[in-house]
């Protein structure tokens, strides 16, 4: 019986996640969807991830909807799959059981089929209740395991050596993985991704895995990875010549660089193969036909801005020396000789100009989005010149730290407190000096088991306690859910799938909701004449007389931790700021009485802007 391949297309989350920071609309997935339902793709990952986030925050737009259209559109066809961070969901903080079960009830009525669990330090207690709610409404639950490496750890010297000093032990090993994998199995998974989030295991490493999972594991195996450091192709053929049940991939025009390998190139790895693939190519030619335009309109976005060669596996003849390069790449993958299958897989995406791999990430060995935070939170801090250091410091800020896996949100908080570190050394103090709340939760413990323990001395350092302190759902506090005078005094939240909206992203559905409530009052008192506001505006162009509160980093107000007439101390928290997804305190350098605050909640500011007055 000839070996069966199923695909997950990754185009529409992943795909446009990676390559195009999850920008395009509602009428750019409407284009496509009816040839989606012609193609036949085992499952379509629509949903999860950063979508719910940036179609609120970028494109004012309903994320159930966006569910619900692609369901509509393409009914039973392929199984719609959402990416979902175990307990954390899509926020930053571990939730209720009763709010998980509310968000898989509705994720699953509104048309989902698969919810892909992932935990960001692979500690299985943290998908257990996601697991266990998506099977009792009917879904498929898809528990990934994390894939990372252990860090390079500086060489020791002779006299380390001569003192006895060690390198930490491997901690990421093949066993490890297996492990959580069996455990996530016993809980009730009804499949296993390995999930390659920043593209760094090597089709040597995958050759090892998918063979050692099949003979342990009586549930399908899916393999996740991306291109980024040159690895995802030949990973990719690796798996399927080892016997992976599912591989995801991209779509042409979608394909490659940050993203997936492309179905084109795996649809002629498997005609060589003899391995079957159930997918209607002619109407993925014609999505792709489409992803074309779409690509050019979302060009502002593009993070490559390099379109692969036109090229159709149905229509189009392949050059003798392209065609040899791809059995080139079967022979060496059944071989085991990784070097000769990498030339060959590179080979292949130079001719059709993809990216070449990124050798700084390669090298780096952190996912690629990781960098690129880094990159942008130092550019908007004018500070690229610690760039460097920043990165020589993530090995030691992520050991320190209990060695989390560099995947969302672990892979920002990791990254964001190594450049914390390195300004911390350019300004001459101790590193440390400045933490974001989510490295101080990581650190206590409030995220979840980390896979080696915190040093209880650091923990005190960081978070005042020694002992590690998981976090107690039972002191959850819902979101408010106010009436809003400016919309005829509904409520923010009409309902359930929109309470959930604002438990899961506080601050961006607040501002979404509110809009789209007072766009809809107007619409109905288009009669009434407007109120001037220019008290208001008089009042708030008032100078400041006071001392002020400054942000130190460009961001958005999550919060205010005080109100007009309060009485402040030196050192005290005063608001919330968010800046690269992180939560940071920002204390009062004075003492005094709250004069009024500057800026609204939910609004940005620069660098040194001023927040609140203060009369000292």
């Amino acid at each position: 019986m000839a070996q069966k391949l199923l695909i997950r297309d990754l185009t529409l989350r992943d795909g446009q996640q990676s390559s195009f920071a999850t920008r395009m609309t509602q009428k750019q997935i409407d284009r496509v969807l009816p040839f989606y339902k012609d193609a036949k793709f085992y499952a379509m990952e629509v949903w999860g991830g950063a979508v719910p986030d940036s179609v609120m925050r970028y494109l004012n737009e309903n994320p159930w909807d966006r569910l619900e259209k692609i369901k509509a559109a393409v009914g039973d066809v392929s199984k719609l799959t959402a990416l979902s961070r175990g307990r954390n969901l899509f926020g930053y903080a571990p939730y209720t059981d009763e709010i998980i079960e509310g968000f898989c009830r509705n994720s699953i009525e509104s048309g989902l089929g698969i919810m892909r669990i992932f935990d960001a330090l692979n500690d299985v207690n943290n998908v257990k209740s996601t697991i266990k709610y998506v099977k009792k409404y009917g879904g498929i639950a898809d528990c990934a395991v994390c894939y990372t490496i252990d860090p390079k750890y500086p060489k020791l010297g002779f006299f380390d050596k001569l003192k006895g000093k060690k390198n930490p032990e491997p901690v990421f090993t093949n066993a490890y993985f297996l492990d959580k994998a069996k455990q996530m199995a016993a809980l009730g998974a009804d499949m296993i991704t390995i999930k390659d989030m920043s593209g760094l295991v090597p089709p040597s490493r995958i050759a090892e895995l998918i063979p050692l999972f099949k003979q342990h594991l009586s549930i399908p195996i899916d393999f996740h990875t991306h291109c980024t450091p040159g690895y995802g192709l030949g990973a990719v053929l690796m798996a399927i010549i080892k016997g992976v049940d599912v591989v995801d991939t991209n779509i042409w025009n979608f394909a490659g660089g940050t993203g997936a390998p492309a179905i084109e190139l795996v649809y002629i790895f498997c005609k060589k193969l003899g391995v079957e693939l159930d997918i209607n190519m002619e109407a993925v030619a014609k999505i792709n036909n489409e992803l074309m335009g779409i690509r050019k309109e979302l060009e502002a976005y593009d993070a490559t801005k390099q379109f692969p060669k036109p090229f159709n596996p149905l229509t189009d003849t392949l050059p003798a020396e392209v065609d040899k390069e791809f059995d080139k790449a079967i022979e060496a993958a059944k071989a085991g000789n990784e070097e000769a299958l990498l030339n060959a897989c590179h080979a292949i995406e130079a001719y059709f100009n993809f990216p070449k791999p990124n050798e700084l990430v390669k090298k780096a060995e952190i996912p690629g989005g990781m960098y690129s935070n880094m990159v942008a939170q130092l550019k908007q801090l004018n500070s690229m010149d610690i760039l460097e250091k920043a990165m020589e410091l993530i090995p030691t800020v992520r050991l320190a730290a209990g060695l989390p896996p560099l995947v969302t949100p672990t892979s920002q908080i990791v990254g964001a407190q190594a450049v914390n570190c390195a300004l911390d050394i350019k300004a001459g103090k101790p590193m440390y000096s400045n933490v974001s709340n989510q490295f101080v939760n990581l650190v206590k413990g409030e995220y979840g088991k980390t896979p080696v323990p915190v040093d209880p001395e650091f923990r005190l350092k960081i978070a005042g306690t020694r002992e590690e302190t998981p976090y107690d759902t039972s002191k959850y506090q819902m979101q408010p859910n106010p009436e809003l005078p400016e919309a005829g005094g509904v409520k923010l939240a009409a309902n359930e799938k929109e309470v959930l909206l604002l438990e899961l992203f506080p601050q961006v559905a607040k501002n979404f909701l509110t809009k789209k409530k007072v766009e809809a009052y107007e619409a109905q008192h288009k009669e009434e004449p407007k109120v001037e506001k220019a008290a208001a505006e008089e009042k708030k162009a008032e100078p400041i007389t006071g001392k002020t509160v400054k942000a130190p980093m460009p961001g958005s107000i999550m919060r205010f931790l005080v109100k007009p007439g309060d009485t402040v101390t030196k050192g005290q928290p005063v608001v919330i700021l968010e800046a690269m997804k992180m939560e940071n305190s920002i204390t009062s350098d004075y003492a005094g009485t709250v004069k009024r605050l500057l800026v609204k909640e939910g609004s940005t500011v620069a660098a040194d802007a001023p927040m609140i007055e203060i009369e000292a």
